[in-house]
């Protein structure tokens, strides 16, 4: 018998037993993403943000202000006494952050999130763990010239994010200081999945470079095929960090692994190499129970991922180490459209994987916005995830990012008060440390609480439920 689903026989997110929106989560959902009843309109919802003719709001497409310059900065003045140690507990100078929370970079998970609904609605477990793979690799993609350094979430600090037009919502929580643990929790409002994890990014710096490596179990639970599955994140690494051109990479393994069949995904993150060759590259396969390859999975997590049958792939890289002469094949606009539902919805990009004829397309990374660069390379579904709105304020938890001060200005472009609030902020949190250590009390977590995962076993944090109640009388003042 598989573990009970995290989820449990509570209802939906415990919060409303009957899967419906209660009165207030309406109201939230309409300050929050779209407004139902202007479905089949447009114009301005409550003369603030355009609708679009099909109800969906459209969020911006840029920050307030332009991206600060690094140029004159030295990060090694400050990195150098570092060497081999944990970064966590290091003060950086605002100028190297990107003006967004951790737990924002969290939520970017969820940019791909129709692979997610692609794995629903597959019939096929093979189809369904493909679909999975390529959404574990979509999870990193956002990062790819990102060099900015997220600000450290507060304990205590939380983020949600409702987005009816893709089909979700979102709640994630800093759980833990010392060390850093960000809680994070979703959930399709089909409820057709649940999405969820807890993340310990342990940082170190090595003289030319700074590692993050990703400890922490990511779980999927696809509801209507009672299947779970985990994996975590590779490793990520920003090269030159002293001179040059800041560049990152991924590496790694990662397993993924279906709980419910026994199929189990390996992907390879190859690191860069002596020559750069190997540089973001993703190899790997899919094997049954019984360890029988599947299928095989190629491509690149800053581009795309492709998938074929063992014996072809085989038959191809064979060829390739005897010289043979390989075309650099493109798979056609028909292919990608057969193979892939999104294809409509996918910018042209500038691909780099050699195609191997008959491959499957499982995913196809979006092209950033044209002023991306002066954005601290965010995508466009970063550029919204800290747009606030009026009237936000009266429905959000006051401890969520977007209220978060120091994050605010720096978005707004103003570096010295970012800088001011930031500190004053880290002082505020120090001081409320000291005041329960002098009264002996222990801090306790709002929205999440210490468990097992009952598929692996190991400690991770669970969602308590109730956030989407909005009872938030009992949250407490970190800003």
């Amino acid at each position: 018998m598989p573990p009970e689903p995290l989820h449990g026989n509570k209802g939906f997110d415990s919060d409303n037993s009957s899967g419906d929106f209660s009165e207030a989560n309406h109201k939230a959902a309409e300050m929050l993403d779209l407004d139902p009843h202007q479905s089949n309109r447009t114009g301005k919802h409550n003369g603030e943000r355009e609708i679009q003719e099909n109800g969906i709001k459209r969020h911006r497409t840029s920050l307030p202000a332009p991206m600060f310059s690094r140029s004159d900065f030295s990060v090694w003045s400050i990195l150098k006494k570092c060497i081999g140690l944990e970064l966590s507990k290091i003060t950086m100078p605002i100028v190297f952050n990107e003006p967004l929370s951790f737990l924002q970079r969290i939520t970017e998970y969820m940019e791909h999130i129709y692979l997610i609904n692609k794995a629903c609605s597959h019939a096929n477990p093979l189809e369904r763990m493909q679909a999975v793979a390529a959404f574990a690799v979509s999870a990193v993609a956002s990062q790819w010239e990102r060099t900015g350094k997220p600000f450290n979430p507060l304990l205590g600090e939380t983020y949600e994010l409702t987005r009816e037009d893709l089909g979700f919502r979102f709640i994630s929580e800093q759980v833990s200081h010392h060390p850093p643990i960000s809680a994070f929790y979703s959930e399709g409002l089909n409820k057709d999945f649940v999405f969820h994890g807890s993340i310990y990014p342990k940082l170190k710096f090595w003289g030319k470079s700074i590692e993050a490596e990703p400890r922490g179990t990511i779980t999927l639970e696809l509801l209507k095929h009672n299947e779970a599955y985990t994996w975590t994140n590779p490793t990520c690494c920003v090269h030159n960090v002293i001179i040059g051109k800041l560049w990152l990479e991924q590496y790694g393994t990662v397993e993924i692994v279906n709980h419910s069949t026994g199929d189990k995904c390996v992907l390879n993150f190859k690191p860069c190499g002596l020559f750069g060759k190997e540089l973001h590259k993703v190899e790997g396969y899919i094997q049954d129970k019984n360890k029988k390859k599947l299928c095989v999975i190629y491509g690149k997590w800053t581009e795309c991922l492709w998938c074929t049958d063992p014996t072809t792939y085989e038959a191809y890289k064979k060829n390739e180490k005897r010289g043979g002469e390989q075309k650099k094949l493109k798979p056609s606009e028909d292919v990608i459209k057969s193979e892939n539902d999104e294809a409509d919805d996918m910018p042209e990009v500038q691909e780099t994987v050699q195609f191997i004829p008959g491959s499957k397309l499982l995913w196809r990374i979006n092209c950033r916005p044209p002023n991306s660069s002066q954005m601290y390379n965010f995508t466009s579904f970063a550029v919204s995830l800290n747009e606030l709105e009026k009237g936000m304020e009266a429905i959000l938890a006051p401890t969520d990012c977007r209220l978060r001060p120091d994050i605010r200005n720096m978005e707004d472009g103003n570096m010295d008060l970012a800088s001011k609030e930031k500190e004053r902020l880290e002082e505020k949190q120090r001081a409320a440390r000291k005041e329960r250590a002098k009264d002996e009390v222990e801090w306790q977590t709002r929205w999440f609480h210490q468990g097992t995962n009952p598929y692996t076993g190991t400690p991770d944090w669970l969602y308590s439920g109730g956030y989407f109640d909005r009872n938030f009388s009992d949250c407490p003042d970190i800003y």
